[in-house]
């Protein structure tokens, strides 16, 4: 079911506003698998709740695990901390992975560990996104798996209580999650894992990099030293007490937002070091002619309304590409944004629906067979479409203020990742008026 369509608010002069934001969707997804893999109880702090981190504890219930809300100890305005119970894994149900390329991704190798059979299936939308690598190597692992020849959802993966483990090879040029997916769950295999990628360039390393750092922060022993290798030696995973970090990806079309309209915008919590790929929008932000500062854990970013054509390669966070599509559509000269073919297989092909959107707005969009070429415009306002994509509903609202009177369809897909996203926008807009 779609959302009513959304007049987002009008910029009446340069911005002048904080935007706190929730903690990330892929550390809190991470964190929650391999919670429910650990030998107690683990406390996440300031978890994000959206529509994939829910679908994400649902399917870890679905499999036995206790994910339960707890009194935060952090401030009131953020969301309940998560407790996470394990308990032996059972097969028997059907996990709805929504559209969340992590939960159709990683859990399937956590099935395998279940007593019993269990069933993936998703959106409609998610049946089309690609999922035969890590199939395949499950496989490998003689993990019994029908998926009817189809290589995407829905499909049933024969859980057996265990998994020997051992070496799999696979492509994972089309998403580095298949990487993740089968380290998150290797610790548990009775010889560990070693995963190797053999294809083409591999997209989106820092996300390999989190869930590495992930499994090391619960004790698991990981080798990463050799190119396109990756070992989780077996053994027992800690119980975790963490704080999620902000959402970096998230903050991006208010931080884009400064450049567009000028002023200025700040966000808390930053963090100093990170693994987030969203942190590189610190330096793309920077090269489009921004104020970029970080200090005392919190971002400040300035724009006087006039941002600078680009040529980048966004293949190690591709995630940004929406918003930096947009954000170059607003600029003063061309731009291309490389190496993100990729993209073409999210929840919409991305590369084809910003090229369709950006130009009824009146940009001239190029595709690429990697990317795009943005050259700026005119702009007329118009509906902007989004595809059940939450990253479009991003892009969308940073071209409302360069085109006041843009309609977004369907805002509420937003919360995929991020459910106050329209408040906190219209918020950000509104303080800055006032």
């Amino acid at each position: 079911m779609t959302s009513p369509d959304w007049h987002p608010p009008a910029a009446s002069g340069p911005l002048d506003a904080t935007v706190t934001l929730p903690g990330s969707k892929s550390l809190t997804n991470r964190y929650l698998v391999l919670a429910a893999l650990a030998s107690g109880t683990s406390r996440l702090r300031r978890p994000l709740r959206s529509r994939d981190t829910e679908l994400m504890a649902q399917g870890l219930r679905q499999l036995g695990a206790g994910v339960d809300d707890a009194t935060s100890s952090a401030d009131a305005l953020t969301s309940p901390d998560w407790l996470v119970t394990p308990a032996t894994l059972r097969g028997g149900g059907t996990i709805d992975c929504g559209l969340a390329g992590t939960v159709m991704r990683f859990l399937p190798p956590v099935a395998a560990l279940a007593r019993g059979p269990v069933s993936f299936d998703g959106d409609e939308h998610a049946r089309t996104r690609p999922m035969a690598a890590v199939l395949d190597a499950l496989r490998d692992l003689s993990v019994g798996v029908d998926d009817g020849g189809t290589g995407t959802l829905p499909f049933v993966v024969e859980g057996q209580g265990s998994v020997d483990g051992g070496t799999v090879t696979l492509d994972a040029s089309a998403s580095s999650q298949f990487v993740s997916a089968l380290l998150l769950a290797g610790a548990r295999y009775g010889e560990g894992i070693t995963v190797v990628h053999n294809g083409g360039p591999l997209p989106s390393l820092p996300h390999i990099e989190m869930t590495v750092e992930t499994l090391r922060d619960a004790g698991a022993e990981v080798d990463d030293s050799e190119p396109n290798t990756w070992r989780v030696e077996p053994g027992e995973l800690l119980p975790l007490d963490v704080t999620v970090e902000p959402d970096l990806s998230n903050a991006a079309p208010f931080l884009a937002a400064a450049l567009v309209a000028g002023g200025t915008v700040v966000v808390p919590d930053w963090p100093q070091h990170t693994t987030q790929a969203g942190d590189r929008i610190r330096d793309v932000l920077d090269q489009m002619g921004a104020e970029v500062r970080l200090d005392a854990r919190t971002l400040t970013v300035a724009g006087d309304g006039h941002p600078q054509g680009v040529d980048l390669d966004l293949s190690d966070a591709a995630e940004l590409t929406p918003v930096v599509a947009a954000l170059a559509a607003c600029a003063e000269g061309p731009s291309i944004i490389r190496g993100v073919g990729h993209i073409r297989g999210h929840e919409t092909d991305r590369i084809v629906a910003l090229a369709q959107e950006l130009g009824a707005l009146g940009v001239e969009v190029t595709e690429r067979e990697d990317g795009l070429r943005i050259d700026p415009r005119p702009l007329r306002p118009a509906t902007f479409h989004t595809y059940a994509d939450h990253r479009m509903v991003m892009a969308g609202a940073v071209m409302s203020i360069a085109a006041p009177g843009t309609v977004i369809e369907d805002p509420g897909t937003v919360a995929k990742t991020l459910p106050g996203f329209v408040g906190l926008w219209e918020s950000m807009i509104r303080t800055s008026a006032g």
